[in-house]
């Protein structure tokens, strides 16, 4: 790729609905009054399927085509996400129970990625661990210990259709959705980005 100051930042993602991703936010939020960090709050609530990489406008509309034709071919299914988890020391997350359709999602996505949309094997994201972040990078040790056992013990509850996939692109400041990609069957883009 040329000069990356010129190339657009981009990330693949799963995103909840609206009402949902509020709720995550008002989470997000929590954890940057209690426990100062707010660094989850540059992006929406979403389950990562391709880590973030760079592109000219040229290859983004490429990426675009691709995207649309896979979308088309891929099934809905549901995400139940339960309680929180963490990686410790600095990482709290909602909890997704099943892995396996966002698993496969990803190997899917990432076949196409190589094969078709032609970004290199390093760029690709080899394996996931499907989760929603709620704290991240900024969140330090010690806050760490003071929220994880409170977020442990906490319950959250929630279940939502996955009937597309999203292209994020960064603001500079943040992640916001450029390209939402319906699934088959899926009405046309209305997850209420």
């Amino acid at each position: 790729m040329k000069n990356p100051t010129h190339d657009a930042l981009l990330l693949i993602a799963l995103l909840p609905e609206a009402p949902l991703r509020e709720r995550i936010r008002a989470l997000k939020e929590e954890m940057r009054l209690r426990f100062g960090a707010a660094h989850a709050l540059k992006s929406p609530a979403h389950l990562t399927l391709q880590m973030p990489f760079r592109a000219s406008s040229s290859e983004r509309a490429g990426l675009v085509r691709h995207l649309e034709v896979f979308a088309r071919r891929e099934p809905g299914f549901e995400i139940q996400l339960s309680g929180f988890d963490a990686f410790p020391p600095r990482v709290i997350f909602i909890r997704v129970l099943d892995h396996e359709p966002i698993i496969g999602l990803h190997a899917r996505l990432r076949t196409i990625l190589l094969e078709e949309a032609g970004l290199a094997e390093e760029t690709t994201t080899r394996e996931i661990h499907p989760h929603v972040t709620i704290a991240t990078r900024d969140l330090s040790e010690t806050a760490f210990l003071k929220a994880w056992p409170e977020f442990q013990a906490r319950g959250f509850e929630a279940s939502f259709r996955v009937r597309s996939l999203f292209l994020l692109q960064h603001s500079g400041k943040s992640w916001e959705p450029f390209r939402e990609f319906p699934f088959r069957g899926a009405e046309a883009p209305g997850n209420s980005i």
